[in-house]
């Protein structure tokens, strides 16, 4: 097995290879599934006068420091801050404020972090945020920075389980931890058993599916 990657910083970025061969990331499988929320929160930013896609970008900038900080923790290193604005890098310690809020509270071994690995048998790849022992049992960490915590987010971490799963890696629970970029926000940490994550992955390959026949249509 052969994983390649492409700056590997930015998750979205990274190409997944199995055996030589490109297979599509999870976000991207999932792409494929309606967000009305998503739909709604842009149509209110319209009403609003601002440029929705301007916006999300300044928010992914954030968000993507906000996760390259609190990895930097994880590792034990110093972030190198020379490619953020000060704004950016003002509302991304927000987020940091608020992993340590919740860090201070249990006790994290990391094991793996922003590990990048592939299926072999569903064809697929995936970045991890986090494989560590949470309070004495070994948990897959998901990041998130943004308002809420959405279905998309654990049919992700059924995926990103089973991604460990195939690697021979134990998980006893996986959980969301959602760190805010305001520093009124908090966090917010949800942990989830392994059978309330059976249907999320049921989603996850009827989606895997349906990217597939997708592609296959397009180029009929």
């Amino acid at each position: 097995m052969k994983i390649e990657i492409k700056n590997a910083r930015v998750k979205q970025h990274t190409v997944y290879k199995v055996a030589g061969k490109r297979v599509p990331g999870v976000t991207t499988i999932l792409g494929i599934l309606n967000k009305p929320a998503l739909v709604r929160w842009a149509n209110n930013l319209g009403l609003q006068g601002i440029d929705s896609t301007k916006y999300v970008d300044a928010l992914a900038n954030i968000g993507t420091l906000s996760h390259y900080l609190v990895e930097c923790e994880w590792r034990g290193v110093e972030p190198d801050l020379s490619d953020y604005a000060p704004q950016d890098i003002d509302r991304a310690e927000n987020a940091l404020l608020s992993f340590w809020a919740w860090r201070d509270q249990h006790e994290v071994e990391p094991h793996l972090v922003e590990e990048p690995m592939v299926s072999e048998q569903y064809l697929y790849g995936g970045t991890i945020d986090c494989y560590a022992t949470v309070d004495g049992k070994r948990a897959l960490i998901d990041l998130k920075t943004s308002k809420g915590i959405f279905p998309e987010h654990i049919h992700q971490l059924a995926a990103y389980k089973n991604l460990l799963v195939e690697r021979g890696c134990p998980v006893a629970n996986v959980r969301i931890l959602r760190i805010g970029r305001d520093e009124t926000e908090g966090f917010e940490d949800r942990v989830f058993d392994l059978a309330s994550l059976l249907p999320h992955w049921e989603i996850f390959l009827a989606c895997r599916r349906i990217y597939d026949l997708q592609k296959q249509i397009r180029r009929q």
